[in-house]
């Protein structure tokens, strides 16, 4: 059981540590919001969808999704689509400071971005099928529960913790500056991120 905790919580951090459009959009949630509570539902969503994930991961639905080539096309251009737009919104937002308090993106925004961030994001599902999913295998009964479990939390607990030290640097830079400065690198790693599916959605239908 102490081995199945260990190796889930070394997976998911493994995972989860990269710079990638989802924890980009975390942190810079966390940095642009007046108060802490205002990033409550970004990291709430990132963490249901991360969990969601890590369940069909493990119970083996997903891997069904990305072997149909017609699906596998569709996705991938929704969430290129959701991309680019999130990257176009992060760049022209302006940070909230104390003097702008009415630019931080609201609740429904945040969900939106978030889950499309998390859940259209095909690479992120591919390594937590890749990864997750299949070293569960290893695992059954009680100790598959354990593995499972560990993963989770140590999703929830890094997306809290994300959004806290956004919100510190964004309590610090009250002209909004730094902040600014933040969101045009967001945008970009986004689009970087875009432009790489891209290219995959391209060479996808290429080779059919």
């Amino acid at each position: 059981m102490l081995a199945a905790l260990l190796h889930g919580v070394a997976l998911a951090f493994g995972l989860i540590l990269p710079l990638g459009a989802q924890n980009i959009f975390v942190f810079n949630q966390g940095a642009s919001q007046p108060k802490f509570r205002g990033v409550i539902p970004v990291v709430i969503t990132a963490s249901l969808c991360d969990t969601l994930l890590i369940l069909l991961a493990v119970l083996g639905v997903s891997i069904v999704v990305l072997t149909v080539p017609v699906l596998q096309v569709i996705f991938y251009s929704i969430g290129l689509i959701f991309l680019l737009y999130m990257g176009w919104s992060i760049w022209h937002t302006a940070p909230a400071n104390v003097n702008n308090k009415e630019a931080a993106m609201p609740p429904k925004k945040q969900i939106i971005f978030a889950m499309s961030v998390s859940l259209l994001n095909p690479h992120a599902i591919l390594d937590t099928v890749g990864v997750i999913g299949t070293s569960s295998l290893s695992y059954t009964g009680t100790d598959k529960i354990v593995f499972t479990a560990s993963c989770i939390v140590v999703s929830w607990l890094w997306f809290l913790g994300l959004a806290t030290a956004g919100r510190v640097i964004g309590s610090l830079d009250t002209k909004g500056a730094f902040l600014k400065l933040i969101n045009k690198v967001s945008a970009i790693i986004i689009f970087g991120v875009a432009f790489y599916l891209a290219s995959q959605l391209y060479v996808m239908i290429a080779a059919h």
